[in-house]
């Protein structure tokens, strides 16, 4: 499939779940992949709200396309935050890189700095977008572009799950799209910043990501799936 018909499905995707799933929102995590739906959305679905999760320990560059996403497209993403009690308590027990010593503490950090917090973002919401692809990883082959997420009880969209990267780089260099200047730095996958490094050529384009974990459990729990639509 071509990219200009790829481009063409998520509009019309997006012009869906706009007119048939609102109010609906974006969880913007400001990776290449989301930068590219923040620019059809603003683009031609500026009705879908635009959220993010600031976990408290984002790289700096995620900070700084923040910032230039706001200017650039006009818009405010909303933003969410870890609950304070929670964080606080589990720093203060576990110490503050307690990811690192199990992949248990991992996940709760996930849980309590993203987890969370997105349960709140979607509250009241009748669906929400991802920028998944199916190419990113093992956890991901069997994502479909609409599914309905059982955890959080409303409609999941995927967009760009047949994309692949070359088309992702493709549509922001077509666009000119402002991107997280990492991924000039060999970080094809962004996350928190004690979590994320960047890979060597030929490494799959997740492998920075947790990188002390087995590839098949690299999730953080955004996108537990139980059952598709």
């Amino acid at each position: 499939m071509s990219l200009e018909l790829k481009i063409e499905n998520a509009k019309s995707l997006l012009n869906h779940i706009a007119s048939e799933h609102s109010p609906a929102v974006f969880a913007n995590s400001l990776g290449a992949e989301d930068m590219v739906l923040t620019d059809l959305i603003a683009k031609h679905a500026p009705s879908i709200g635009i959220f993010s999760l600031d976990t408290g320990r984002l790289p700096q560059e995620t900070y700084d396309l923040m910032k230039q996403v706001s200017k650039y497209y006009g818009i405010r993403m909303q933003v969410y935050f870890p609950e304070r009690h929670a964080l606080e308590a589990f720093v203060t027990e576990h110490g503050v890189n307690a990811f690192y010593d199990s992949a248990e503490l991992r996940k709760t950090c996930c849980q309590i700095r993203k987890v969370e917090p997105l349960r709140r973002a979607l509250s009241g919401k009748q669906a929400w977008l991802t920028g998944l692809r199916r190419e990113q990883a093992p956890t991901r082959q069997n994502l479909g572009a609409a599914e309905w997420d059982a955890d959080n009880g409303l409609h999941k969209f995927n967009p760009l799950i047949e994309w692949t990267q070359i088309d992702v780089w493709s549509y922001i260099r077509e666009f000119n799209v402002p991107y997280n200047l990492l991924h000039d730095r060999s970080y094809p996958s962004i996350g928190c910043a004690p979590c994320t490094r960047a890979v060597t050529a030929g490494q799959d384009i997740r492998a920075g990501r947790w990188w002390w974990e087995a590839p098949e459990s690299k999730e953080c729990g955004l996108h537990k799936r139980k059952e598709v639509a």
